[in-house]
């Protein structure tokens, strides 16, 4: 299996993941009304998101956001939403709506960073894909519902920032490694 079939599964995965465990506020520390688990799942998507954008570029960047998207949704909708639970509706919806787009915003700011220092595009595009998605997602999902969805979202942010830059680690650790797969798949994919 190639890494665009493994960043595509991993996608979705950590999609699912992540909106399993937003709907679980940390109960340590007096933190239940600004974090929830899922803020430490989510961010890795904008590293699989970075790592095939380097790897193949923005095309298939995108086809990985898609895939990872469908299946996200899909196994969303059966293995976590209660259809008769509202909140749990409007969560699967917030998260698709603003991984859709976070993630599509995430794909051109890194293409578009994609020459300067290596730590700009994965950064810069973590950064406001992150903040993007934070707040589509939050309000989508708990507006109106009197969950503290604002000390939810920037709490969910800070850690996400956070995670951002831990990020970095592993994707200057990896991208030596996707060089020698984007050569050799990347025409299969493209088609």
């Amino acid at each position: 299996m190639n890494l665009f079939y493994k960043l595509s599964i991993l996608m979705g995965l950590v999609v699912v993941i992540s909106n399993y465990l937003v709907q679980f506020p940390i109960q340590h520390f007096g933190l239940n009304e600004i974090l929830t688990y899922g803020a430490f799942s989510y961010p890795v998507t904008f590293l699989i998101t970075d790592l095939a954008n380097r790897a193949y570029g923005k095309l298939v960047a995108k086809k990985v956001v898609y895939i990872g998207f469908t299946i996200g949704v899909l196994l969303t909708l059966f293995v976590s939403t209660n259809f008769s639970d509202i909140i749990s509706i409007r969560i699967a919806v917030g998260s698709g709506v603003a991984f859709f787009i976070a993630q599509n915003i995430d794909v051109q700011i890194f293409d578009s960073l994609r020459k300067k220092i290596w730590y700009a595009a994965p950064l810069a595009s973590s950064i406001i894909g992150s903040i993007t998605d934070t707040f589509l997602f939050f309000s989508i999902a708990f507006y109106a519902t009197g969950i503290p969805w604002i000390t939810l979202a920037f709490g969910d942010l800070a850690v996400k920032l956070f995670i951002a830059l831990i990020m970095l680690i592993p994707f200057r650790l990896l991208i030596n490694k996707i060089n020698d797969f984007s050569d050799s798949s990347v025409s299969e994919i493209k088609n």
